[in-house]
Protein backbone atom coordinates (compact mmCIF):
# COMPACT_ATOMS: atom_id res chain seq x y z
CA UNK A 1 0.00 0.00 0.00
CA UNK A 2 1.07 3.79 -0.72
CA UNK A 3 0.28 7.09 0.79
CA UNK A 4 0.80 9.81 -1.50
CA UNK A 5 1.33 13.04 0.40
CA UNK A 6 0.77 16.67 -1.30
CA UNK A 7 2.85 19.12 0.58
CA UNK A 8 2.34 23.03 0.69
CA UNK A 9 4.97 25.34 -0.52
CA UNK A 10 7.69 25.53 2.01
CA UNK A 11 8.72 29.17 3.64
CA UNK A 12 12.02 28.68 5.00
CA UNK A 13 15.00 27.41 2.97
CA UNK A 14 15.50 23.31 2.91
CA UNK A 15 18.49 22.28 3.15
CA UNK A 16 20.06 19.24 0.73
CA UNK A 17 20.54 16.84 3.41
CA UNK A 18 16.89 17.17 4.77
CA UNK A 19 16.05 13.12 4.39
CA UNK A 20 16.66 12.38 8.16
CA UNK A 21 13.97 14.74 8.32
CA UNK A 22 11.61 13.38 6.34
CA UNK A 23 12.56 10.15 8.30
CA UNK A 24 11.85 12.01 11.63
CA UNK A 25 8.39 12.90 10.28
CA UNK A 26 7.53 9.46 9.74
CA UNK A 27 8.49 8.40 13.05
CA UNK A 28 7.12 11.15 14.46
CA UNK A 29 3.94 10.16 12.90
CA UNK A 30 4.11 6.44 14.00
CA UNK A 31 4.57 7.31 17.94
CA UNK A 32 5.31 4.69 19.50
CA UNK A 33 6.29 1.51 17.15
CA UNK A 34 8.58 -1.14 16.97
CA UNK A 35 10.04 -0.34 12.84
CA UNK A 36 13.31 1.28 14.31
CA UNK A 37 14.34 -1.55 15.78
CA UNK A 38 14.17 -4.16 12.68
CA UNK A 39 14.56 -4.46 9.37
CA UNK A 40 12.34 -1.83 6.71
CA UNK A 41 9.40 -3.92 5.06
CA UNK A 42 8.52 0.17 4.06
CA UNK A 43 9.86 2.88 1.95
CA UNK A 44 10.03 6.19 2.27
CA UNK A 45 11.01 8.53 -1.53
CA UNK A 46 12.57 11.79 -1.27
CA UNK A 47 10.60 15.40 -1.89
CA UNK A 48 9.27 15.80 -5.61
CA UNK A 49 8.71 19.14 -6.74
CA UNK A 50 11.72 21.72 -5.83
CA UNK A 51 15.07 23.37 -7.44
CA UNK A 52 18.23 24.40 -6.04
CA UNK A 53 18.84 28.15 -5.64
CA UNK A 54 21.30 30.07 -2.86
CA UNK A 55 22.33 26.81 -1.48
CA UNK A 56 19.20 25.23 -0.56
CA UNK A 57 16.27 23.68 -2.03
CA UNK A 58 12.79 25.60 -2.78
CA UNK A 59 9.03 24.33 -3.14
CA UNK A 60 7.62 27.38 -4.25
CA UNK A 61 4.22 24.94 -5.97
CA UNK A 62 4.21 22.64 -3.29
CA UNK A 63 5.78 19.35 -2.83
CA UNK A 64 4.90 15.36 -3.82
CA UNK A 65 6.14 12.61 -1.46
CA UNK A 66 5.06 9.18 -0.79
CA UNK A 67 5.35 6.19 1.56
CA UNK A 68 5.24 2.58 0.83
CA UNK A 69 4.24 -0.33 3.41
CA UNK A 70 3.95 -3.49 3.49
CA UNK A 71 2.67 -4.46 6.62
CA UNK A 72 -0.46 -2.42 5.84
CA UNK A 73 -1.78 -2.09 9.47
CA UNK A 74 0.92 1.31 9.76
CA UNK A 75 -0.93 3.47 6.72
CA UNK A 76 -3.77 3.79 9.17
CA UNK A 77 -1.73 5.12 11.74
CA UNK A 78 0.63 7.38 9.36
CA UNK A 79 -2.14 9.04 8.25
CA UNK A 80 -4.03 9.83 11.79
CA UNK A 81 -0.42 10.97 12.88
CA UNK A 82 -0.38 13.42 9.92
CA UNK A 83 -3.66 14.93 9.89
CA UNK A 84 -3.48 15.54 13.35
CA UNK A 85 -0.12 16.84 13.32
CA UNK A 86 0.47 18.20 9.43
CA UNK A 87 3.51 20.27 10.04
CA UNK A 88 6.64 18.93 8.66
CA UNK A 89 9.64 20.80 7.84
CA UNK A 90 10.68 24.34 6.44
CA UNK A 91 7.32 25.32 6.53
CA UNK A 92 6.42 23.05 4.69
CA UNK A 93 2.77 21.28 5.97
CA UNK A 94 0.28 18.47 5.03
CA UNK A 95 -2.74 19.25 2.47
CA UNK A 96 -3.57 15.98 1.07
CA UNK A 97 -3.24 12.42 1.42
CA UNK A 98 -4.30 9.64 -1.29
CA UNK A 99 -4.01 6.28 -0.91
CA UNK A 100 -3.23 3.72 -3.51
CA UNK A 101 -3.29 -0.12 -3.62
CA UNK A 102 -0.48 -1.61 -5.00
CA UNK A 103 -0.84 -2.76 -8.46
CA UNK A 104 -0.36 -5.51 -10.33
CA UNK A 105 3.08 -5.48 -12.10
CA UNK A 106 3.21 -8.89 -13.46
CA UNK A 107 6.14 -11.22 -13.36
CA UNK A 108 9.13 -8.35 -14.37
CA UNK A 109 9.03 -4.53 -14.36
CA UNK A 110 11.83 -2.25 -14.62
CA UNK A 111 11.22 0.28 -11.87
CA UNK A 112 12.39 3.68 -12.28
CA UNK A 113 13.50 4.66 -8.68
CA UNK A 114 12.09 7.92 -6.39
CA UNK A 115 15.38 8.28 -4.42
CA UNK A 116 18.92 6.46 -5.36
CA UNK A 117 19.79 2.66 -4.30
CA UNK A 118 22.08 2.37 -1.48
CA UNK A 119 24.04 -0.91 -1.01
CA UNK A 120 26.11 -1.03 1.78
CA UNK A 121 28.97 -3.87 2.22
CA UNK A 122 30.15 -5.63 5.13
CA UNK A 123 31.97 -3.92 7.87
CA UNK A 124 35.66 -4.76 7.18
CA UNK A 125 37.15 -6.73 10.26
CA UNK A 126 39.75 -3.58 10.78
CA UNK A 127 37.09 -1.58 11.46
CA UNK A 128 37.47 0.49 8.34
CA UNK A 129 33.82 2.25 6.63
CA UNK A 130 32.07 -0.63 4.59
CA UNK A 131 32.01 -0.49 0.96
CA UNK A 132 29.40 1.60 -0.99
CA UNK A 133 28.22 -0.36 -3.89
CA UNK A 134 26.88 1.46 -7.00
CA UNK A 135 25.14 0.65 -10.16
CA UNK A 136 28.18 -0.24 -12.41
CA UNK A 137 30.06 -2.85 -9.90
CA UNK A 138 29.18 -6.06 -10.95
CA UNK A 139 28.59 -7.43 -7.46
CA UNK A 140 25.77 -5.20 -6.71
CA UNK A 141 22.69 -7.17 -8.35
CA UNK A 142 23.36 -10.21 -6.37
CA UNK A 143 23.62 -7.33 -3.06
CA UNK A 144 20.39 -6.34 -4.28
CA UNK A 145 18.58 -9.57 -4.55
CA UNK A 146 20.34 -10.73 -1.41
CA UNK A 147 18.15 -7.87 0.86
CA UNK A 148 15.07 -8.19 -1.25
CA UNK A 149 15.11 -12.01 -0.18
CA UNK A 150 16.19 -11.38 3.48
CA UNK A 151 13.09 -8.85 3.51
CA UNK A 152 10.84 -11.96 2.53
CA UNK A 153 11.97 -13.84 5.36
CA UNK A 154 11.28 -11.32 8.11
CA UNK A 155 7.75 -11.16 6.00
CA UNK A 156 7.30 -14.80 6.18
CA UNK A 157 6.40 -14.80 2.57
CA UNK A 158 6.76 -18.59 0.64
CA UNK A 159 9.40 -19.56 -0.41
CA UNK A 160 8.47 -19.51 -4.05
CA UNK A 161 8.78 -15.94 -3.87
CA UNK A 162 12.54 -16.44 -2.78
CA UNK A 163 13.47 -17.00 -6.43
CA UNK A 164 13.28 -13.19 -7.04
CA UNK A 165 16.07 -11.35 -9.01
CA UNK A 166 17.20 -7.76 -9.01
CA UNK A 167 19.25 -6.27 -11.36
CA UNK A 168 20.14 -2.41 -12.40
CA UNK A 169 19.20 -1.56 -15.90
CA UNK A 170 22.64 -1.98 -18.07
CA UNK A 171 21.17 -0.46 -21.00
CA UNK A 172 19.79 2.54 -18.99
CA UNK A 173 21.84 5.69 -20.74
CA UNK A 174 22.55 7.63 -17.97
CA UNK A 175 22.89 6.40 -14.43
CA UNK A 176 24.36 8.98 -11.84
CA UNK A 177 26.16 8.91 -8.47
CA UNK A 178 24.34 10.77 -5.85
CA UNK A 179 26.64 11.49 -2.46
CA UNK A 180 24.45 11.97 0.76
CA UNK A 181 24.28 12.85 3.77
CA UNK A 182 22.30 11.09 6.55
CA UNK A 183 22.13 12.32 10.33
CA UNK A 184 23.32 10.57 13.09
CA UNK A 185 23.93 10.75 16.60
CA UNK A 186 26.91 8.70 17.92
CA UNK A 187 27.92 9.57 21.68
CA UNK A 188 25.94 12.87 22.19
CA UNK A 189 27.14 14.28 19.04
CA UNK A 190 25.76 15.08 15.49
CA UNK A 191 27.22 13.34 12.63
CA UNK A 192 26.42 13.36 9.28
CA UNK A 193 27.56 10.27 7.46
CA UNK A 194 28.40 9.86 3.65
CA UNK A 195 26.32 7.52 1.90
CA UNK A 196 26.91 6.90 -2.01
CA UNK A 197 23.95 5.63 -3.78
CA UNK A 198 22.93 5.26 -7.37
CA UNK A 199 19.83 6.77 -9.43
CA UNK A 200 19.36 4.09 -11.83
CA UNK A 201 16.58 1.91 -12.82
CA UNK A 202 16.14 -1.51 -11.68
CA UNK A 203 14.66 -4.88 -12.76
CA UNK A 204 12.50 -6.99 -10.53
CA UNK A 205 11.67 -10.57 -12.33
CA UNK A 206 9.86 -12.67 -10.28
CA UNK A 207 6.26 -13.85 -9.10
CA UNK A 208 3.67 -11.04 -8.87
CA UNK A 209 3.58 -11.20 -5.66
CA UNK A 210 6.96 -10.47 -5.51
CA UNK A 211 7.41 -7.70 -7.60
CA UNK A 212 4.50 -5.96 -6.18
CA UNK A 213 6.63 -6.71 -2.57
CA UNK A 214 9.47 -4.53 -4.10
CA UNK A 215 7.13 -1.40 -4.95
CA UNK A 216 6.40 -1.28 -1.51
CA UNK A 217 9.46 -2.19 0.61
CA UNK A 218 12.05 -0.59 -2.00
CA UNK A 219 15.44 -2.38 -2.80
CA UNK A 220 18.68 -1.89 -1.18
CA UNK A 221 19.58 -0.83 1.90
CA UNK A 222 18.19 1.98 4.05
CA UNK A 223 14.54 2.02 2.62
CA UNK A 224 13.60 3.33 5.73
CA UNK A 225 16.07 5.84 5.28
CA UNK A 226 15.06 7.61 2.04
CA UNK A 227 17.02 5.18 0.09
CA UNK A 228 15.57 2.47 -2.87
CA UNK A 229 12.31 3.73 -3.23
CA UNK A 230 10.55 2.84 -6.21
CA UNK A 231 7.75 4.44 -8.71
CA UNK A 232 6.01 3.07 -11.99
CA UNK A 233 8.29 3.29 -15.52
CA UNK A 234 5.63 3.84 -18.10
CA UNK A 235 7.59 1.25 -20.28
CA UNK A 236 7.84 -2.25 -19.32
CA UNK A 237 10.97 -4.06 -18.92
Amino acid sequence: MRLYFTLSPNTEPVSFDYQHRLTGVFHKWLKENSLHDRISLYSLSWLDGGFARNGSLHFPNGAKWFVSFYEEQYAERLVNGALFQPEMFGGMRVLQIEQKKTPDFGTKYKFKVASPVFIKGKRPEDGTPPHHYLFNEPESDALLTATLRHKMDEANLADQHKTVKVAFDREFQSPKTKKVNIEKFKDGARLFIEHKASVCPVIVEGTPEAVRFAWNVGIGNGTGSCFGSLKENTENA
